[in-house]
């Protein structure tokens, strides 16, 4: 894959956030030259899920100063909502869609996509068909269940959207002067955080998730009852 004045270039993507139901999605593409990869190894690098906030903070810093080149999107809840309304689009196109464009800017010898969908050779067909022309002909796509676990760079890359979005989330708890929790249902402090504001900050959640429209219907059935 090298020659003496070339070298290929690795891209990972990964995303974080894809379940919670308020905040964004934040989706990682980084490139890297292929005799950096060792880099990565040698500063701990591995999927953002076993490693502490602290960990990966200091991370981030460490993987930007090494990789050749990156790409980040911030998907909004609104964005994600229309994913679910539109005819022929759901949430894994939406990453497809996102993960196809922001990897045709980086020019790969090699891609390696995390892949949410369960049909990973339905996944790979539609992210192939959405590469730029260049790309397409010219890359390795390679499409995986828990390939941040099992590719460097995947991990490097789920590690540098986690920690871009966890700060959109302190932010937004900054800015609304309310201490949400995690934005995940598992979480108390989202779910009472939910409960009680999920018409006042309502543009912070993803309201077609089924918790939320739970919520509209049981508000509206409450004031018809009124009547």
């Amino acid at each position: 894959m090298t020659t003496k004045n070339q070298t290929s270039i690795i891209v990972g993507v990964d995303e974080a956030g894809r379940g919670p139901i308020l905040g964004p999605l934040v989706m990682a593409a980084l490139a890297i030259k292929e005799e950096d990869i060792k880099k990565l190894e040698w500063l701990g690098v591995k999927d953002s899920k076993l490693l502490s906030p602290e960990v990966r903070e200091e991370l981030f810093d460490r993987i930007h100063e090494i990789v050749h080149d990156f790409r980040v999107e911030v998907i909004e809840p609104d964005a994600i909502d229309l994913s679910l309304t539109e005819e022929g689009t759901n949430l894994n196109w939406l990453e497809a869609d996102t993960a196809a464009r922001l990897v045709s800017e980086l020019d790969p010898d090699i891609i390696v996509i995390d892949c949410p969908s369960p049909n990973i050779e339905a996944y790979l067909d539609y992210v192939s068909r959405k590469l730029s022309k260049g790309v397409h002909d010219k890359a390795k796509l390679i499409v995986e269940h828990k390939a941040d676990v099992n590719h460097i760079i995947v991990g490097a890359a789920s590690i540098v959207a986690k920690v871009i979005r966890d700060r959109q989330i302190d932010h937004l708890k900054t800015e609304i002067g309310i201490n949400f929790g995690s934005g995940y249902l598992h979480d108390p402090k989202t779910i009472e955080f939910l409960k009680n504001h999920y018409e006042t900050h309502a543009h912070l959640f993803r309201k077609k998730w089924q918790p939320y429209k739970d919520l509209v219907e049981a508000k509206k059935q409450k004031r018809l009852g009124e009547f």
